[in-house]
C-alpha cells in the first residue's frame, strides 16, 4: 500500500529556511505526480506545490512562489520541499500527496512553525 513519510520540519525564525523530505514506497514514485499540501492551525488544506512525473515541470500556490522550490530524486523515490524566506504565515502541518493538488493519499504530515 502507498506510504509516505515527511520529515524536516521544526522551529525556525522568520527569514530562515527548511527543507522537507518526503519517503515514499509501496508504489511506482518515477510514474506517479506528487504534491505538497499544508494546513495552517484551524484553517483548511491548502495546496503549496506540484511536480510532474520526471521533476522538469512544477507548479506553485501564488503564496510560495519564489520562496518554495519542489524537487523529487526517482532514484531515492524521494519528495523534497526547499523553503526559503520563510514567513509566521508559513507555519502549518505540511503532507506530501500522491497525485496532483494533494487529492490523493498523503503522510501523516511534518509540523513547521515559523517564530521568532
Amino acid at each position: 500500500q502507498v506510504q509516505l513519510v515527511e520529515s524536516g520540519g521544526g522551529l525556525v525564525q522568520p527569514g530562515g529556511s527548511l527543507r522537507l523530505s518526503c519517503a515514499a514506497s509501496g508504489f511506482t514514485f518515477s510514474n506517479s505526480v506528487m504534491s505538497w499540501v499544508r494546513q495552517a492551525p484551524g484553517k483548511g488544506l491548502e495546496w503549496v506545490s506540484d511536480i510532474s512525473r520526471g521533476g522538469s515541470t512544477t507548479y506553485y500556490a501564488d503564496s510560495v512562489k519564489g520562496r518554495f522550490t519542489i524537487s523529487r530524486d526517482n532514484a531515492k523515490n524521494t519528495l523534497y520541499l526547499q523553503m526559503n524566506s520563510l514567513k509566521p504565515e508559513d507555519t502549518a502541518l505540511y503532507y506530501c500527496a500522491k497525485g496532483a493538488r494533494g487529492v490523493g493519499p498523503r503522510g501523516q504530515g511534518t509540523q513547521v512553525t515559523v517564530s521568532s
